[in-house]
């Protein structure tokens, strides 16, 4: 039996906020969806060149109020990234926290403004350790 992967679902309150975030971490609207009947709308965003691994956005126009204040129960979104150090410093010019950071040089955790945790990892060894990150505290839940 073969079985494919095709997307993973978050629920999302403000729809261009959580879009801004994806797209600092480098994804591209791939596809959208507007259902009139349902009230909701789909945006299917994915890093570039990899549209068949897309994380899918709904919005639910009238509102979410069953949206948990802490999406912790989903886990996390992973993404391997070319250099930690600079997409962290990257996030973090653009008013981010780095929860966990990538002290290690290989991995740190975000979250969007859903509270989804995300989980950067690395491409590749682990860079060396280097300021500011070697030395930094995690701040809130990753």
């Amino acid at each position: 039996m073969k079985i494919r992967y095709l997307h993973t679902m978050v629920r999302v309150l403000d729809l261009e906020a959580s879009m801004a975030f994806y797209r600092l971490l480098g994804l591209v609207e791939t596809r959208r969806v507007d259902s009139e009947q349902g009230r909701f709308t789909l945006v299917f965003m994915a890093p570039p060149g990899q549209e068949d691994c897309p994380v899918e956005l709904t919005w639910n126009w009238d509102g979410d109020p069953g949206l948990p204040s802490d999406s912790r129960h989903f886990g996390h979104l992973a993404y391997a990234v070319e250099d930690i150090y600079a997409m962290c410093a990257h996030l973090q010019a653009n008013g981010v926290t780095i929860n966990r950071p990538p002290r290690d040089g290989r991995m740190a955790f975000v979250r969007s403004p859903d509270n989804v945790s995300v989980e950067l990892l690395q491409m590749g060894a682990a860079l060396p350790p280097a300021d500011p990150w070697a030395n930094m505290p995690n701040t809130g839940h990753w």
